[in-house]
C-alpha cells in the first residue's frame, strides 16, 4: 500500500482516545482502590474485571498482528479475569501499565509507513492490521464507556 498519512492519522486519533473515544488515563484515573473489586449492583463487571479485559483483549490484538502462530485464548472466558477483585494494588497498576504498553506499540505499529496497514495477516482469516485497529479502537471505546458508567454508579 502506498504510505497513506492521513489514513494512518485518523487511525491513530481513534487509538488514543480522541473525539468520540475516552482517553485511558482519564476514565480510571479516579477510582478508588477499595472500589476495584465492587460490582454494582444489578452489574455483570467490576472495573478490575474490565481493565483486566481490555488489556487482554488488546494483547491479544497486538500478538496477533506480531505472530503468525499466536492463538487467541479461548471466547469468551479466556478474555476475562477469574476474579472479580484485584488481588492486590499493585496488580491493577501492573494491568493498567500493560495496557498502556500494548496501547503505545499499537499506535507504533499504526504510525510506522514500513508497516501495509491493509496486507492481509498471515493468519489467513483475511484480517489486516487496519481491520484489527479498528475493532479494538470500538472495543477499548466501548468498554471504557463501561467503566465511565461503573466509576459513575460507584462512587
Amino acid at each position: 500500500m502506498k504510505d497513506n498519512g492521513q489514513l494512518r492519522e485518523h487511525v491513530l486519533y481513534l487509538l488514543n482516545g480522541d473525539g468520540a473515544h475516552l482517553e485511558f488515563d482519564a476514565v480510571i484515573k479516579d477510582i478508588a482502590p477499595k472500589l476495584r473489586g465492587v460490582r454494582p449492583k444489578g452489574g455483570e463487571h467490576s472495573p478490575w474485571e474490565v481493565l483486566e479485559h481490555l488489556r487482554i483483549a488488546q494483547r491479544d490484538v497486538l500478538e496477533s498482528i506480531d505472530s503468525p502462530n499466536h492463538v487467541s485464548p479461548d471466547f469468551p472466558s479466556g478474555y476475562w479475569p477469574g476474579s472479580v477483585s484485584p488481588p492486590n494494588e499493585k496488580a491493577w497498576e501492573q494491568s493498567a501499565a500493560a495496557f498502556r504498553a500494548d496501547l503505545k506499540a499499537l499506535t507504533e505499529i499504526a504510525a510506522s509507513p514500513s508497516r501495509d496497514l491493509l496486507a492481509p495477516l498471515p493468519s489467513g482469516e483475511g484480517q489486516t492490521i487496519l481491520r484489527k485497529l479498528f475493532m479494538l479502537a470500538d472495543h477499548n471505546s466501548y468498554h471504557l464507556g463501561q467503566m465511565l458508567l461503573l466509576r459513575q454508579l460507584l462512587q
